[in-house]
């Protein structure tokens, strides 16, 4: 039998593997490089801004999210968020893929970083994955929360996100910490998209290694 820390050093292998490899920027371009979906319907200057020292400011409303206009099946993917002010509700849509929507929100598996609960899973508009949700049975919004203790620091400081997703397994770290592991997880390739839920936040350092 695998002993859980073996499993966790492997996680924490791959992620900070990730950053050592950093791959290609997301967030280079202009917010027109991005698709941007909201209710009510917005233009991409309105909701997103890049500072001189290259933080991305988001405006976290209208409701709805922007993503990339590419498609990624296995990849590595590290990012960097912090809450300017009060901390809320956001997250990361990972496999963003054509067909149901939930209200706004796409067909996806989403990683949580809303405030006290980063690095929880979310299969979104009928996404699936193998593991058991914690949440109780017909609850909305489905969730299979974090498994390790809580990693998320304080607001104001940043806070990092790693996760490898490979062959619809999808592993996550929150500061150096695992937090969430799934398999078999439907869809498992799609754009990556990043969420608008009424509070700003700032980005820095999001990128992007695909990996075989």
């Amino acid at each position: 039998m695998v002993k859980l820390v073996d499993i966790c050093a492997v996680l924490l292998a791959g992620a900070l593997a990730g950053c050592a490899s950093p791959g290609r920027a997301l967030l280079d371009g202009g917010p027109d490089e991005f698709e941007l979906v909201t209710t009510p319907a917005s233009v991409p200057a309105s909701v997103w801004s890049r500072g001189a020292d290259g933080v991305i400011a988001v405006a976290g409303k209208p409701s709805g999210y922007f993503a990339t206009r590419a498609s990624y099946t296995n990849y590595r993917l590290h990012l960097e968020w912090r809450w300017p002010g009060k901390p809320g509700n956001g997250g990361v849509l990972l496999h963003i893929a054509s067909g149901p929507k939930d209200n706004v929100w796409p067909l996806s598996v989403q990683v949580q970083t809303k405030h006290g609960f980063a690095g929880d899973l979310l299969p979104m508009a009928g996404a699936s994955f193998a593991e058991a949700l914690t949440s109780a049975p017909g609850a909305y919004p489905a969730i299979k929360g974090h498994t390790a203790p809580d990693s998320e620091k304080p607001a104001g400081e940043w806070n990092s996100m790693d996760v490898v997703c490979r062959d619809g397994a999808v592993d996550v770290v929150i500061n150096g910490v695992p937090q969430n592991h799934v398999s078999g997880a439907t869809p498992r390739a799609g754009h990556v998209g990043f969420q608008l839920e009424g509070a700003p936040y700032e980005l820095r350092k999001v990128r992007i290694q695909p990996i075989s």
